[in-house]
C-alpha cells in the first residue's frame, strides 16, 4: 500500500485511508466537508497515487484528481473486508455473507475469492439520520446514537410481550410485533424513545433480511461492516443479539467502515 491513498466517497461520508511509516491511517469527513478533506489530503498526497471508490468517486476525480483510478465500490468493499479479516486473524470460511451498512445496506455472498452482491435495501444509516432530523431536529450522528441508547423502544413499539402472556408466547417477548404501534403513546413518549424505536427497527429489518439471505445461500457466517456501525454500540449489540437468536454467527470488523477505501488501494 506504499504511496497509495484510498478514498471512499459514499452518500454521506468521505472515508480516507493512507499508509505512513508502515501503518494504516484512517480519516473520515461528512460530505459537506469535502473541500476541507481534500484540501488537507492535497498536502500529503504528493508523489502518491489516488484510488477512488463510492457513488461520488466520479465527482472527486473530475474536480480534484483527474489521474485517479476508480474502483467499483462493491469490489472495493469485499477486498477491504477480506484484508481486515486477515489483519484481525479471523478464520477463513468457504462461504459467508458480508453486510455493509452505510447510507443504505448491501449484502454480498462470498465464496472463497469470489463474491457478488445479492441484495440491497434502502434501510440504513440514511434512514437513521433522516428520522433523527424529523424527530429530534438533529443531524449529529453520535448525538442521535446517544439519544437512542437512552430511550425505551417499548414506549412506542408494540412488543410481543404486550400481546402474549409470558408462558404462552411463541417467540421472545422483547421482539417487536409492530413498530410505532402504540399510537396512543406517540405524543407522550420522549424523543429518545422514538429514536430507540427507529434504531431497533433498522436492526430488526437488517437481521430479517440477513437471516433470509443466509438461508438462501447456505451459510451461518455473517460479517458486518459500514459507517453506521462506527461508535454505534446499541446497533451492534442489537444486530449481534438478533443474529445469534436466529442461529447466525455474526462478526463485526474493527475499522470496517473503511473497507471500501482499503479495497480501492488493494485493487
Amino acid at each position: 500500500m506504499n504511496n497509495r491513498i484510498g478514498i471512499d466517497a459514499g452518500g454521506s461520508l468521505i472515508k480516507i485511508v493512507y499508509e505512513e511509516n508502515g501503518k494504516l491511517h484512517f480519516r473520515k469527513y461528512l460530505m459537506g466537508e469535502m473541500e476541507d478533506a481534500l484540501g488537507w489530503l492535497t498536502l500529503i498526497s504528493s508523489n502518491k497515487k489516488v484510488f477512488l471508490t463510492g457513488g461520488r468517486a466520479g465527482n472527486i476525480k473530475a474536480g480534484y484528481y483527474p489521474e485517479a483510478a476508480i474502483v467499483d465500490e462493491f469490489t472495493a468493499a469485499c477486498l477491504g473486508a477480506n484484508y481486515l479479516m486477515m489483519k484481525e486473524g479471523l478464520p477463513s470460511v468457504e462461504r459467508s455473507l458480508l453486510i455493509n451498512i452505510g447510507t443504505g445496506t448491501s449484502w454480498f455472498r462470498i465464496e472463497g475469492e469470489k463474491y457478488d452482491r445479492v441484495l440491497g435495501s434502502g434501510i440504513g444509516g440514511g434512514t437513521f439520520m433522516g428520522m433523527g432530523k424529523l424527530l429530534a431536529d438533529s443531524s449529529d450522528f453520535l448525538s442521535l446514537v446517544s439519544l437512542s441508547a437512552s430511550g425505551a423502544k417499548g414506549a412506542v413499539d408494540l412488543l410481543v410481550k404486550d400481546i402474549y402472556h409470558p408462558e404462552e408466547s411463541p417467540i421472545h417477548g422483547e421482539l417487536t410485533a409492530s413498530n410505532f404501534a402504540k399510537s396512543e403513546a406517540i405524543h407522550s413518549s420522549s424523543t429518545a424513545d422514538k429514536m430507540a424505536s427507529i434504531l431497533n427497527m433498522i436492526a430488526e429489518t437488517i437481521t430479517l433480511l440477513t437471516v433470509q439471505t443466509a438461508a438462501l445461500y447456505g451459510t451461518k457466517k455473517v460479517i458486518f461492516i459500514g459507517s453506521t456501525l462506527a461508535g454505534n454500540t446499541l446497533l451492534q449489540e442489537s444486530l449481534d443479539n438478533y443474529c445469534k437468536m436466529s442461529g447466525l454467527e455474526p462478526t463485526f470488523l474493527q475499522n470496517g467502515e473503511f473497507s471500501g477505501a482499503i479495497g480501492a488501494i488493494l485493487n
